[in-house]
């Protein structure tokens, strides 16, 4: 139960929100995954009280990690902060987002500190432009969102960008922008 108490506060918001969201996830053809440091017969309570807290319903499945053999294996653990481990002296998890392509390629990996919650926000406009892009041929500038321009694939010739983005527009040999084919 340790482990619970330590982790549950920002965990607890975080796995809510995933929930609220989980349309979100739904329309994107994004299946979501959790990973706990806890023992699996903490779940339950766990999500009662994420469900009850978040007022959502946890209705993707929570990998039992108590012994962070996964969290090994994913360099998940705090190795920054000595102090936050588990009464066997294990450390615990920092805060990580995977997301991983149809073909099982890692495609991003985010970590936060343990004590900072997870923008999903942000992890949803990632999938955005990964799915985007692996559509159109193209990848996305520094703070897009969706329905702003696009930046023209740079294996994508002048000649071709035409046909696939017409009236795109150079800025530097480099660097085209193109309205966003969505």
């Amino acid at each position: 139960m340790f482990v619970l108490e330590v982790c549950a506060p920002v965990c607890t918001t975080e796995l809510g929100e995933v929930a609220r969201r989980s349309k979100d996830f739904a329309d994107r053809g994004v299946k979501v995954i959790g990973l706990s440091a806890n023992e699996l017969s903490d779940h339950e309570k766990w999500v009662d009280d994420i469900n009850e807290v978040n007022n959502v319903n946890v209705d993707f499945p929570i990998i039992a990690d108590h012994e962070r053999k996964v969290s090994a294996l994913y360099d998940m653990l705090d190795h920054q902060d000595i102090t936050n481990v588990d009464t066997k002296g294990i450390p615990f998890t920092v805060r990580s987002v995977f997301i991983i392509d149809p073909k099982k390629i890692i495609r991003l990996m985010i970590t936060y500190p343990a004590s900072t919650g997870r923008n999903f926000d942000e992890v949803i406009r990632v999938i955005d432009s990964l799915q985007l892009g692996d559509k159109h041929r193209i990848t996305t500038p520094a703070n897009w969102k969706k329905g702003d321009e696009v930046i023209v694939h740079p294996g994508v010739s002048n000649e071709e960008a035409e046909k696939l983005f017409p009236g795109f527009r150079t800025v530097k040999p480099y660097l085209r922008l193109a309205k966003s084919p969505f």
